[in-house]
């Protein structure tokens, strides 16, 4: 599964490319026209990753697997919860991309909300559909709860505060485990950005101004809590061997981090696409030092962290 959302997700954050920042201050008007090109272009373009993702699913993803009844897996413990971080971080993804289109074609903000805030569980719910009517997968209840609080982040926030006062980031660098595991966490970077979960970092990140010396610091100073998991070479339990090689002894543990960040939103820009750039790059947590806390009981400082 982590293969077809990592596609859909780098799919999304090239789509954000084309959103400019239409955050409630730099709306002007409290009632916007409706672009009627712009909202049309976003109903076709979103309708269209439906239909060919579902396509993608039924003609090319399981073309090959067995149908069988609906079942269900029970995977809430899997990864040590790093994946349900994924799930959460692409349905808010989506979520966001989807609500900030229409709220940039001028349709206001309940509408946005009911019809591009919820985007997220949208498209994630059908994936969990299909892999409850194929073998070696199963309908996911904890990766429905994962989905659903990725867009609630959203919407909840937008409700709130009229703003996304706390951002859902990611990060990646290749574990030190990867070259270890014979080929089963990847054989190079662009493989293990999709089967290595050690190297799966996520983050909620706010700006320090919401909190502290309001105005006083930078306003694309932001702060970031950091959730990530090593030492796993398979889902529940650790494979003692990868295609005949011997994989070593490693111990599962959860790590929690502390880390700056940056808020590129806030950088001021009348470019039009350095605009749609940030907008896409605040989905990326950027390295920076960090500290973290780990559940083998240590305290440890990073120089950066990726």
């Amino acid at each position: 599964m982590m293969s077809r959302r990592l596609m859909c997700l780098l799919l999304f954050i090239l789509l954000s490319l084309s959103i400019f920042a239409q955050d409630k201050d730099s709306l002007s008007i409290s009632k916007p026209l409706v672009n009627k090109a712009k909202l049309r272009t976003a109903i076709l373009t979103e309708s269209a990753f439906y239909v060919g993702g579902m396509s993608y699913l039924q003609f090319v993803w399981y073309k090959d697997k067995e149908r069988v009844p609906f079942h269900y897996y029970g995977d809430s413990k899997g990864y040590l919860q790093v994946d349900k971080m994924g799930h959460a971080y692409g349905s808010y993804l989506e979520s966001y991309v989807c609500y900030k289109w229409l709220r940039s074609a001028g349709l206001n903000k309940n509408k946005s909300l009911l019809y591009g805030g919820t985007m997220g569980i949208i498209l994630q719910t059908p994936i969990e559909i299909f892999d409850g009517l194929y073998e070696n997968w199963g309908f996911s209840w904890s990766d429905m709860a994962a989905n659903t609080a990725g867009s609630l982040l959203l919407i909840g926030q937008e409700i709130l505060f009229d703003k996304q006062l706390f951002r859902y980031k990611f990060s990646f660098n290749r574990s030190p485990y990867a070259p270890l595991a014979n080929g089963y966490l990847g054989d190079n970077t662009l493989e293990s950005l999709f089967l290595d979960y050690n190297g799966h970092t996520y983050w909620v990140s706010t700006n320090l101004n919401n909190y502290l010396m309001k105005d006083k610091m930078p306003a694309w100073l932001s702060v970031s809590l950091g959730y990530s998991a090593n030492g796993m070479y398979g889902e529940f339990e650790n494979k003692r061997s990868w295609k005949g090689v011997e994989i070593p002894e490693t111990e599962r543990y959860r790590q929690f981090l502390l880390s700056a960040d940056i808020d590129w939103t806030k950088i001021p820009t009348k470019s039009k696409f350095l605009k749609g750039l940030f907008q896409s790059l605040n989905f990326i947590k950027i390295p920076a030092p960090a500290i973290e806390f780990n559940s083998l009981g240590k305290l440890k400082g990073h120089w950066i962290y990726f």
